[in-house]
């Protein structure tokens, strides 16, 4: 996989800290110089933008010269859909004046994730309240990818993999809903009410809710696109994956929430659950079997919808949609291998469990945060799958 040179810079500076004391950290202090302020030697001083104008020097990028965070709302361009590696630009405090800057690595749909320097006074990956955004932006030249990383997998262009994954998702989740069970309230082809007011950035309010329920209703396909990519696919980082893992974590994303996917692909993989999926989840994903992993990841989401308290109403659907997308990302996976299925695909994927039996366990200890997702008819009597209603999960599923 690729990723954007000034990020190969960043992350080796990760774990860098400020010395106690008169003392400075050099490293820290070399980041002052590379961004063009070589008379700063101390780590006191703020150094954020030192930090990333030091790893966008390095890899080659011209960076502000200034060690004022909001300096960076005019580097480049805006990303007018954010990605991992865009500089992000905060507010600190209430001055009007006072910034933060640094990498983006992650999202959520409160919260972005920075890899940046002067974060607990070292270069961390720190989560921020999206209240705090000033703006997104990247190079001008929106420079292409160059640090090649190490992948036994085929390369394959964003869009090649987007639009089928994309494709199954809006197959999954159908048309428009407003179950009473369903907290995400009223959600159109998986979107809900204040998914499209953030994309749309119009007030969620009473007041405001009749017209924009009708805006959703009449969402148009470029829209839907741009709001699966920018808040799911990108953040996800399904763009970076095998063939067919892409299509499971994205399908999951969407129906978990970012860090709950997180968390069930890295439990597939067997490593640390932290639900950030970094270096060392990365590490294990290129060097796994992408469809052994795809058969964990299913029966992981299986298990996570089976302790959730709507399992009652919602469970057949949530297992329906589990299994029509193992077979669709074990397929993926096989057509990218090539014509011969790899000899780790499991002999029987598909253990379906007896609903009936399955008692909810609405105290499980790893409750996820709500997840963008959509509500339907429990469906007593299971419907073809072309029947995209008895797919839909919940939103606050986990």
């Amino acid at each position: 996989m690729q990723q954007p040179p000034w990020m190969a810079e960043a992350w080796a500076l990760f774990g860098a800290s400020e010395i106690a004391g008169p003392r400075a950290n050099s490293r820290i202090a070399d980041l002052y110089r590379d961004a063009g302020h070589a008379s700063v030697r101390d780590d006191a001083v703020p150094w954020c933008a030192a930090f990333v104008g030091a790893c966008l020097k390095r890899a080659g990028i011209r960076p502000t010269g200034s060690l004022r965070a909001r300096s960076y709302l005019k580097f480049g361009v805006a990303a007018e859909v954010p990605k991992p590696g865009d500089v992000v630009v905060l507010t600190r405090g209430a001055s009007p004046t006072a910034g933060h800057v640094g990498f983006l690595v992650g999202e959520t749909e409160t919260r972005v994730l920075l890899l940046g320097g002067n974060q607990s006074n070292a270069v961390t990956v720190a989560a921020f309240s999206r209240d705090r955004i000033l703006g997104f932006r990247r190079p001008a030249l929106d420079a292409q990818p160059t640090s090649e990383v190490g992948n036994d997998h085929a390369p394959r262009t964003t869009e090649d993999a987007f639009a089928p994954c994309l494709a199954h998702v809006l197959r999954m989740e159908g048309g428009y809903v407003n179950d009473p069970y369903d907290p995400g309230g009223p959600t159109h082809r998986g979107i809900t009410l204040a998914t499209f007011a953030r994309y749309r950035k119009t007030p969620n309010s009473t007041a405001a809710r009749r017209a924009l329920v009708a805006d959703l209703k009449a969402i148009k396909d470029e829209e839907v696109r741009a709001i699966y990519e920018a808040f799911y696919w990108r953040p996800s980082r399904a763009q970076e994956m095998p063939a067919g893992l892409d299509l499971m974590h994205f399908d999951a994303s969407v129906n978990h929430g970012l860090t709950g996917a997180a968390r069930l692909l890295q439990s597939a993989l067997g490593v640390a659950v932290d639900g950030e999926i970094g270096p060392v989840t990365m590490g294990a994903l290129r060097a796994s079997d992408p469809a052994r992993v795809i058969a964990a990841y299913a029966d992981a989401r299986a298990k996570r919808y089976r302790s959730h308290r709507h399992f009652w109403r919602f469970g057949r659907g949530w297992l329906r949609r589990t299994e029509v997308t193992r077979t669709a990302a074990l397929a993926r996976a096989v057509e990218a291998a090539g014509d011969q299925a790899p000899n780790t695909l499991p002999s029987n994927p598909t253990t379906r469990p007896d609903m009936t039996t399955s008692t909810p366990n609405s105290s499980s200890p790893d409750a996820a945060p709500p997840f963008p997702r959509s509500a339907a008819s429990a469906c007593p009597t299971p419907r073809p799958w072309s029947c995209p209603p008895s797919l839909r999960l919940l939103r606050s599923a986990p």
